[in-house]
């Protein structure tokens, strides 16, 4: 299966811009999913994600390829230039690994996060909070309207 998503969606709120596959599902947490093979998922971070980590500067997965895994169990971290982050499983089933590619060019989660980027595989079923990508524009919209509000009021302050 190609690692390039099959539609991109344009989004933009403020001055956040970017392109969300459509066929990928989304969490809350800024997680995207896209089944690779009949229950096998790769997950990676969205571009907003990203943005509020600030470039990448380290990562490390503390659960071992082929464990069990649950939704929401902590899987490893992802360090961004401004914030470090604690990596959640998506799915329910078995930890499969981390992209080796992100060993040599942890840049390609900045720059290609709906792609090369991705962070890690696991074989199971996707959290059932996961959401569509109209219903994740709505969020970010949300989340995007929060930071905007507090960045205008800090500003009157």
């Amino acid at each position: 299966m190609s690692n390039t998503p099959s539609k991109l969606i344009h989004y933009q709120r403020g001055r956040f811009t970017t392109h969300l596959p459509e066929d990928y599902l989304y969490t809350p947490s800024h997680a995207w999913l896209s089944e690779r093979e009949d229950g096998i998922w790769r997950v990676g971070v969205t571009k907003f994600a990203t943005r509020m980590l600030g470039e990448m500067v380290d990562h490390a997965f503390e659960t071992p390829p082929d464990a069990a895994v649950d939704c929401g169990q902590i899987v490893g971290w992802l360090e961004g230039f401004k914030a470090i982050s604690d990596l959640y499983c998506v799915v329910d089933g078995r930890f499969l690994g981390g992209n080796a590619a992100l060993k040599d060019r942890l840049s390609l989660v900045d720059k290609k996060p709906y792609s090369d980027g991705w962070l890690y595989e696991a074989k199971g079923t996707a959290d059932d909070r996961q959401i569509s990508v109209r219903d994740y524009m709505a969020f970010l919209d949300k989340a995007i309207d929060k930071i905007l509000e507090k960045e205008q009021n800090a500003d009157i302050q």
